[in-house]
């Protein structure tokens, strides 16, 4: 089979995680019969450098032209880039926001595990870690408070910012029935944070949830304030199976839920529209300060291309091949540097490519 995958490297370590993820999912295609076709397409800073905007009607053209979106990362250091000199609309993060509007790509899923051979990089007690944790958050992506009205004034002679938190019931019903659905294919257990005790949206987001519970007698559901959450992903996280939550806090939750697992460069994330188009990106950012050293961890991404194989082209067994590589590379001891431990070989980005297409 052939697949059309539009290729966003983006900005920083972008291009370099990128590039593996692209030679795994090759050696993928040259093992299953499969090839992929790649088209690029500039987004971020790489797009404001050629275009003067982060994102252009092309650039969301050519992804709408392809089956499935593999991103690296976007944007550069906040306070020397002359792209963060630029008017808000114009920096390289409008650029995601504006994809993520013009795709409908209102779902987004980040798997958070802490494999076991990565344990000693975890910042919780054994105790606290045990066997291990396997989380999914399910984040609404295209509403809430990042796509709500805002404007800054100046009244009385003093300056005054506001930003509007709003959703409609249809809004967080489809994305509380993905993550039911995700429950289901999983330990059948959902957690939905919201503040409900403060926010009119939350009480409504836990309104409709209840709703939609009922279409899923299997699965157990409860409802946490966003502050009690964010204090037992710390305190016991083995108690997560699906995390259900809009925008913002999914944002926070996911964050803190990647480093409880040791790094965020194994964090891989995709964002889904209501048909099996997806974009599928790392957790993490494009760390600048690393990019062209060669020693950033490709991992997420090529976890992040894996995602891309199950949920947008239905190939679990090529999912599962790149997936059980990663098991095995580490397993076999080789790191990159921001996972090393005691014992194990470092290696760089390239190589960690070469170490897992090997594996497939």
């Amino acid at each position: 089979m052939n697949y059309k995958v539009g290729v966003i490297s983006g900005d920083g370590i972008g291009p370099e995680i990128v590039n593996e993820a692209k030679k795994v999912l090759d050696s993928v295609g040259a093992k299953f019969g499969h090839k992929f076709e790649y088209t690029e397409i500039l987004m971020g800073g790489a797009s404001i450098d050629v275009h003067g905007v982060p994102l252009t009607d092309e650039a969301i053209a050519a992804a709408k032209a392809s089956d499935a979106v593999l991103m690296g990362s976007i944007g550069g250091d906040t306070t020397t880039s002359p792209w963060y000199q630029l008017p808000p609309n114009l920096r390289p993060e409008a650029g995601l926001l504006s994809i993520r509007k013009a795709l409908n790509l209102f779902a987004n899923v980040r798997p958070a595990v802490l494999y076991k051979e990565l344990k000693d990089a975890c910042p919780l007690k054994d105790e606290v870690i045990g066997d291990g944790f396997d989380m999914v958050i399910m984040r609404e992506l295209t509403g809430g408070l990042y796509f709500g009205e805002r404007k800054t004034i100046e009244e009385n002679g003093v300056m005054k910012a506001y930003d509007s938190l709003a959703y409609d019931e249809n809004e967080i019903r489809r994305i509380a029935i993905r993550g039911f659905d995700i429950a289901m294919k999983r330990n059948k257990k959902v957690t939905s944070v919201d503040k409900a005790n403060v926010l009119d949206s939350s009480r409504l987001w836990r309104k409709v949830v209840e709703e939609v519970a009922k279409d899923y007698p299997e699965v157990t559901y409860e409802h946490m304030l966003v502050d009690n959450c964010a204090m037992q992903l710390v305190k016991n996280p083995r108690q997560f199976d699906v995390i259900l939550t809009e925008n913002m806090f999914g944002d926070i939750l996911s964050d803190e839920a990647s480093m409880v697992t040791g790094s965020i460069g194994m964090l891989s994330s995709a964002s889904l529209n209501e048909t099996k188009f997806g974009l599928y990106e790392p957790s993490h950012g494009s760390a600048p300060d690393i990019a062209g050293k060669n020693i950033a961890n490709p991992i997420a991404t090529v976890l992040s291309a894996a995602m891309m194989l199950r949920y947008s082209f239905d190939l679990s067994k090529e999912a599962d091949a790149i997936e059980n590589a990663v098991k095995k590379v580490l397993a076999d001891g080789y790191r990159t540097i921001d996972i090393m431990s005691e014992g194990c070989t470092q290696v760089g980005c390239d190589k960690m490519g070469d170490l897992l297409c090997e594996r497939i």
